[in-house]
């Protein structure tokens, strides 16, 4: 018998040692951080809420694109 090893796949921004934050439903970040239930970012991300972002964290490009093309005052 032989073993094999597999690469794992990429399943977030921080596999690649590039830690970006998201844009997530205000509503679902306390649920998500208490409960581990997972969130999906406005690029489609799904993840499950583990740290909060300080002033200057870097901002995925693709949310900060569609974040700022929504309309003031949506809720959310």
């Amino acid at each position: 018998m032989t073993t094999q090893t597999l690469d794992a796949p990429k399943t977030s921004d921080a596999d690649q040692g590039d830690q970006v934050f998201h844009y997530v439903r205000k509503n679902k970040v306390a649920e998500s951080a208490v409960l581990g239930t997972m969130v999906e970012a406005l690029c489609g991300e799904v993840f499950p809420v583990t740290r909060a972002a300080k002033p200057g964290s870097p901002v995925c490009p693709r949310c900060k694109e569609i974040y700022e093309s929504l309309p003031a005052g949506g809720s959310a």
